[in-house]
């Protein structure tokens, strides 16, 4: 019965509550555990050239449907498979992204950057969603979120954008970080770090 109690106490303190917090361990960065129905997948750090400069901390929230539903699949299985992360790029279910930048950029970096991560999207889309992007303020945030029926919801700075609504593209967007090529590997394998704990 100790051992037990042990076990629960011991879950309990590595798992955090509804209404805590998540840290990026390279920034510092907090990230809430949840956000409404979504829990935190992980949260991870882009970092840019060989001088590795901090641009900005990235957290994942996948809706805890998704959890116990397509993603439940790949419980005590292949967490890091591309299986896995296809799923997470195409699958149609509520999630998000939290961009929480750490240095100032002006539009045209953080725009050209869109640009190149999403070269072969469509480009009338991809010029739609860049025009979002102004000039950077270290501490601003971006929320990119997947809504019903694949449409891309883009909220900069707090001020929402029009939506986009065009599952391929929202799927690009997620491929970003998530895809076969992601922009970083070691952010992408970030973003999902708290997969095994979560998926059931």
């Amino acid at each position: 019965m100790k051992s037990a109690a042990f076990a629960l106490v011991m879950g309990a303190l590595a798992s955090p509550l509804p209404g805590q917090e998540v840290v990026e361990p390279k920034s510092g960065t907090k990230f809430p555990a949840k956000v409404e129905d979504k829990s935190l997948l992980g949260a991870g750090l882009r970092t840019k050239t060989f001088l590795k400069v901090q641009v900005y901390a990235l957290g994942l929230y996948v809706a805890d449907a998704a959890l116990s539903g397509p993603l439940a699949a790949y419980k005590g299985g292949p967490l890091g498979s591309p299986a896995f992360y296809e799923e997470l790029v195409q699958g149609d279910f509520p999630k998000q992204v939290t961009m929480k930048f750490l240095r100032n950029l002006d539009a045209g970096q953080i725009q050209e950057a869109m640009r190149e991560a999403l070269a072969g999207a469509d480009k009338a889309r991809v010029e739609a969603f860049v025009s979002y992007f102004p000039a950077i303020t270290s501490g601003q945030e971006c929320v990119l979120r997947w809504g019903p029926g694949g449409t891309l919801e883009t909220v900069m700075a707090g001020t929402p954008k029009p939506p986009i609504a065009d599952k391929g593209f929202a799927s690009a967007v997620f491929a970003i970080w998530l895809g076969d090529k992601p922009i970083q590997e070691d952010l992408k394998k970030a973003i999902v770090s708290r997969a095994g704990e979560l998926i059931r």
